[in-house]
């Protein structure tokens, strides 16, 4: 995203919070919205965007990417619940990767298998960073190569 600028940003309206809302695309055109669900780095929010992005957050929680990493709530799900001004009760722990996860110098590239694999570790990053990392988890319980993990 920041190799291509520059980013232009073009005035939609105003929100009912006085907030600017604009529509962002990148120098090659490329929308900055779209790129942003596509990576798991935002949601759609099909109330204001009409599902504009569905296909985009259908991508990246199928590969676990960004946000989809782990569990949460959207936040409009939360606002609603908590619109009593009570203070969060956390459900279950945020999807955050560890630091050691993100630390590791492994590559999605050449493409590798569990047998080739050697620790939990390193098949929950292809897992959560690779496009083919769904793979390692063949029954779709969240545990890559059952043999190490």
């Amino acid at each position: 995203m920041a190799a291509s600028r520059p980013i232009q940003c073009t005035f939609i309206s105003w929100d009912r919070y006085g907030r600017f809302v604009g529509d962002c695309r990148r120098a090659d055109g490329a929308s900055v919205a779209a790129w942003m669900v596509d990576h798991g780095q935002a949601l759609d929010w099909p109330r204001y965007s009409r599902g504009a992005y569905a296909g985009q957050q259908a991508k990246a929680a199928a590969a676990k990417v960004g946000l989809w990493a782990g569990t949460f709530q959207a936040p409009w799900d939360w606002r609603a619940e908590h619109a009593d001004g009570a203070r969060p009760i956390a459900k279950q722990p945020l999807g955050i990767i560890s630091r050691r996860q993100v630390a590791q110098s492994y590559s999605c590239q050449p493409r590798r298998t569990c047998s080739q694999i050697s620790s939990c570790d390193e098949a929950n990053w292809y897992l959560v960073n690779c496009p083919w990392g769904g793979k390692l988890d063949r029954d779709k319980d969240g545990r890559p190569c059952e043999s190490l993990c």
